[in-house]
């Protein structure tokens, strides 16, 4: 388990290369929701998620030969803008692997950092890309089975303790192979114990949701949109995180992710991505289980949704 020193470090360690992201309270999704909100502006993160602290914190973990000899990276998406461009920030040579099915916007971001990218057709054939990449020589940057990574995603957590207001009971989290909820639940477990951790899925990524079903991480199948979130299986290291101190991973359909995008435009004033978008109708649910005093905290973890790609969403699945 991934404990505050390791977080604590992580931060230090990543400082100056990332930035310290606004901690707001939203008066839209306050108004919208019933409830005081708190919203955490990953979307505002250098990259446009917060995966740029994982992709640091292991990038400046590694020795000059590891750097030297270059890094791999499997992604849905986010992860491999991160490394991409934290790669080229950092002087080491980087390949991200991503399915055909990523966002055409991180391809172009990651070839214009400079990156070799390798497009499979589906995201098992990109981790097995990896793996094959990784035994010719390349040092992996795992998305999220790496205690490293896992560390650099705390530091979202840790930045919300300390940044957010009093009284804060309930702390939404996306999740796609879990490390950035690992890492969150365990910096409040440590600041702020009190504080519910809620996950959120959509259906068809529902990596963690299955694992709890199951009793450990198994292969699901992907059918969601929200290619960010689309983990063909979670970790140990992120399973034992959520199951130890997570209350409840919330599942969430596609259309609620998009219709959730355009509530923080509208509502929130803020572009977001549907794996950001997705915390909105789970946070209703939410309300429902503990009631209407809660004070809510959302990590809106990224936004690299092009305006054309959530207005296609929209259109097919006509919402308003």
């Amino acid at each position: 388990m991934i404990g505050i020193s390791d977080i604590e470090a992580a931060a230090g360690l990543i400082a100056g290369h990332v930035v310290r992201t606004p901690t707001v309270e939203s008066p839209g999704l306050s108004a919208l929701l019933g409830v005081p909100v708190t919203a955490k502006l990953e979307v505002l993160q250098r990259t446009g998620s917060f995966k740029a602290r994982g992709a640091t914190a292991k990038l400046l973990s590694l020795s000059e030969a590891d750097r030297a000899a270059g890094v791999v990276a499997v992604s849905g998406g986010n992860h491999a803008i991160s490394v991409a461009v934290m790669a080229e920030a950092l002087g080491v040579k980087a390949t991200v692997v991503m399915a055909k099915s990523a966002p055409a916007r991180a391809v172009e971001i990651a070839e214009a950092a400079g990156a070799t990218v390798r497009l499979t057709d589906t995201m098992d054939d990109a981790f097995a890309l990896m793996s094959r990449l990784q035994a010719d020589g390349l040092t992996m940057v795992h998305p999220f089975d790496d205690p490293v990574v896992v560390a650099g995603q705390g530091t979202v957590g840790l930045e919300l303790a300390e940044d957010a207001s009093d009284g804060i009971t309930d702390v939404l989290v996306s999740i796609g192979g879990g490390a950035l909820i690992s890492g969150v639940a365990a910096a409040l477990h440590a600041r702020r114990p009190g504080v519910r951790i809620w996950g959120v899925e959509t259906v068809g990524a529902q990596a963690m949701s299955e694992a709890l079903a199951a009793g450990g991480p198994k292969p699901v199948q992907l059918s969601s949109i929200v290619s960010t979130l689309s983990a063909p299986t979670v970790s140990r290291i992120t399973y034992d995180h959520v199951t130890g101190l997570v209350s409840d991973v919330l599942v969430v359909s596609d259309a609620e992710a998009v219709q959730g995008t355009l509530d923080l435009a509208d509502h929130a004033k803020v572009w977001a991505e549907p794996a950001a978008g997705c915390l909105v109708p789970a946070a209703r649910r939410v309300l429902e289980r503990v009631g209407g005093d809660a004070r809510l905290g959302l990590v809106l973890c990224g936004g690299n949704a092009t305006t054309s790609d959530v207005m296609s969403w929209a259109e097919r699945f006509n919402l308003r």
